[in-house]
């Protein structure tokens, strides 16, 4: 058995780059950058109003010009026009590229029109309500780097970019196995001394958030036939993610299967709780988390250890997060991972979830995420704990 620090700094050790792909910009939203993306023009790429109203050269009120004399509407979306000697104005639309000889835009709910001509009651500024090419960006500009995690906002700059199709990073494929005969599919009814199987269900879901499709695969407690299927997940899929089946349970195949299959066994048991069978291994290039069967274990051990796996393979820093909480905590020989969740909407502040145990379902769900409690400590009330969020 190795302590938790050993067992995460073993996983993080056998990270992996699964490379790059072409996605659509519309499933692009979570999706790990693979390329810079740099400014392909300056933004905007002209001078460009910001206001409805009038064009005008500032030149002319200076001189005392009060009345324009209208002679076009410039709108967006058209080429840049030009206006004209004699000092007259041009309407302007919002957007639309400000026209050649002007530099000040005046709003309608500062003019009156009449008769073709457009009368100043405000004092404007030169240069005012005009948008000026290049100030938001210039040609060249780094506007996302490589490692961004793609989110609603990006998508715009994508697009602004004409980017359709962006360059991320590959997620690895997922095999989710359970093993049990005490397990039946969720639209079974279980005899008395069953139960429905939850832990892939969940696994799978917790993968959906990370933007990874799995498929499920499901054996009975029967050495040959969990044999057959791991062999035959190793060859098809980057990743197996396991739930139950490596304790010391005499139907506890898993350890003793994947040995003779010859996958690599980095660690089997760790001094943590929940989750102290945990076991994880490697395959050629593909890696395997077998996690405990109690549901809370599978769940915690999935924050705990795949998700920080899964950003260093994709090249993403996962900042550290803690929180105060507001009793005293403990924890002997094992790192203690305890259920949190916070006080109101404070999230610098938790409080201990009560459970029944690493069975206890519903306390997942009252859950924000888990709080680290060293091993041999005793904390006081008040005291700052690493929290991994949910």
């Amino acid at each position: 058995m190795i302590p938790y620090k050993k067992a995460i700094e073993l996983v993080l050790a056998n990270s992996q780059d699964f490379g790059k792909e072409d996605i659509t910009i519309e499933d692009s939203v979570g999706r790990i950058l693979a390329e810079d993306i740099l400014a392909q023009r300056d933004f905007p790429p002209f001078d460009r109003s910001t206001k409805d109203g009038i064009a005008i050269s500032f030149s002319a009120w200076e001189k005392g010009q009060r009345i324009f004399k209208i002679e076009d509407i410039a709108a967006a979306g058209q080429p840049q026009k030009t206006l004209s000697s004699g000092q007259p104005c041009m309407e302007i639309m919002t957007g639309a590229v400000i026209p050649e000889n002007a530099d000040t835009v005046v709003m309608y709910e500062e003019i009156e029109i009449e008769n073709g001509e457009a009368s100043i009651s405000a004092n404007p500024n030169k240069g005012q309500n005009i948008h000026r090419k290049g100030t938001d960006q210039k040609q060249g500009n780094l506007l996302l780097p490589r490692g961004h995690n793609i989110t609603t906002s990006s998508v715009s700059i994508l697009a602004t970019e004409g980017i359709h199709e962006p360059k991320v990073k590959q997620l690895p494929s997922v095999a989710i196995l359970t093993t049990g005969t005490e397990l039946v599919d969720i639209n079974e009814t279980p005899n008395p001394y069953q139960i429905r199987r939850s832990n892939s269900y969940t696994l799978q879901s917790l993968l959906k958030q990370l933007h990874i499709r799995s498929n499920l695969y499901h054996e009975s407690d029967d050495k040959q036939l969990i044999k057959e299927k791991v062999q035959e997940l190793l060859e098809n899929y980057d990743v197996l993610l396991m739930s139950g089946g490596v304790s010391m349970g005499k139907y506890d195949f898993l350890p003793e299967v994947l040995e003779n299959l010859g996958v690599n066994q980095i660690f089997h048991k760790v001094a943590q709780r929940p989750g102290k069978p945990f076991w994880f291994g490697t395959y050629k290039s593909k890696t395997i988390f077998s996690f405990p069967g109690n549901p809370v274990s599978t769940y915690v051990n999935f924050h705990i250890y795949f998700k920080p796996w899964l950003a260093k393979c994709l090249g993403v820093n996962i900042k550290e997060e803690f929180v105060t909480i507001d009793e005293e905590v403990e924890s002997n020989q094992l790192t203690r991972f305890r259920l949190v969740k916070f006080k109101g909407e404070d999230e610098t502040v938790a409080e201990l979830i009560s459970s029944s145990g690493s069975g206890d379902l519903v306390s997942l769900v009252l859950a924000s995420g888990v709080v680290e409690i060293p091993s041999n400590t005793t904390l006081p009330a008040g005291s700052k704990l690493k929290f991994i969020r949910f």
